[in-house]
């Protein structure tokens, strides 16, 4: 597994000194975004993740007088971020989902159970891509925020991560990633190997690549995808699924397999009574497209936030949909909480 991100233009020794430290954090806001992909991949959670980038700026300012130059500022913050997320991390229990607690799938007319007591992985929201000269657009790499590498992310020790992201997503030399994190190029190579076999272990290759959300089969599928929702003609459903297709809905604990359980599942335990009562909005999250669904609340008669569910999209339909249940995630996304009325 190699996920290659572009090198990015960096701020001159000679700039940073050239203003105070305020000047230079209000500068390193360009990497903001970038270092919350960082500490995304990390932790797997965008909440961890918002107050790590925080902490990492706190630290930049207040250690801004002891940086030397020898580096760029952005490998700098990098740095910081980097060690910020493995002290955080210490103690801390990994972030799966629920195909990831090594039970087998569920019986999808059966009860579901609420895990809130388990850490679950958190989605991402997309950078906006209006402009393609923004560097967190292009250090955003797609296929390094997938939820399936995330996912599997969580399955290796923060060390372990912290190299295999540092060598293989940002592409930086085993000497660097040692001098980051305080340990020798040879600890560096024998972390990443053993990252490398472990990701290989818990993330099968898939048998074709994953549709870009701006795809025209993707457009297709989401239509389909939403419409029979919206219209409660659940049964349709089973024709855009893959034969070995998963959903998940966490924080509830289990996880379902097959189009024929996927339905039964929705059928038995979506509060949805007839059509009119589930609609959407479509966004992109994690490098996937993303539909938000809002659920008629009777009392209200308004369409309130319910779920962000981000799919897998492949060539053969949709081979996995992570339905999160709204936590905070529809503000996060710029979503609104309730849709207006028709």
């Amino acid at each position: 597994m190699s996920v290659r991100v572009r090198k990015l233009p960096t701020v001159t020794v000679a700039a940073l000194h050239s203003t105070d430290a305020d000047g230079f954090l209000a500068d390193a806001q360009q990497y903001r975004r970038e270092l919350l992909a960082h500490c995304y991949r990390m932790t797997g959670s965008l909440h961890d993740a918002e107050d790590l980038v925080q902490e990492t700026f706190l630290r930049a300012w207040k250690s801004y007088a002891k940086f030397e130059g020898k580096s760029s500022v952005r490998t700098w913050l990098y740095r910081i971020a980097t060690n910020t997320c493995l002290t955080a991390l210490e103690g801390r229990q990994r972030r799966p989902l629920p195909s990831g607690l090594g039970q087998p799938a569920s019986d999808p007319s059966g009860e579901i159970w609420d895990g809130r007591e388990i850490t679950w992985l958190e989605p991402l929201p997309d950078s906006p891509r209006e402009d393609p000269s923004d560097p967190s657009v292009i250090a955003e790499s797609r296929e390094s925020v997938r939820l399936a590498f995330i996912a599997a992310l969580q399955h290796l020790s923060p060390r372990q991560r912290a190299v295999l992201v540092l060598r293989e997503v940002l592409q930086w030399k085993a000497a660097e990633v040692g001098d980051a994190i305080g340990t020798s190029t040879a600890a560096v190579n024998s972390l990443l190997q053993r990252a490398r076999a472990h990701l290989d272990e818990v993330q099968p290759s898939p048998d074709s690549p994953a549709l870009t959300p701006e795809s025209p089969e993707v457009a297709d599928l989401l239509a389909r995808y939403t419409s029979a929702f919206e219209d409660y003609d659940i049964d349709r459903l089973v024709e855009l699924f893959t034969a070995d297709a998963v959903w998940e809905m966490p924080p509830f604990d289990g996880w379902y397999q097959g189009p024929a359980d996927i339905v039964t599942l929705s059928k038995t335990h979506c509060p949805a009574e007839k059509a009119g009562d589930m609609r959407f909005l479509l966004t992109t999250a994690n490098g996937q497209p993303t539909a938000a669904m809002y659920m008629l609340n009777p009392q209200t008669g308004r369409h309130e936030a319910f779920q962000l569910h981000v799919i897998d999209a492949r060539a053969g339909g949709i081979a996995h949909v992570v339905a999160f249940k709204e936590d905070g995630f529809f503000t996060k996304f710029g979503l609104p909480e309730v849709l207006p009325a028709d």
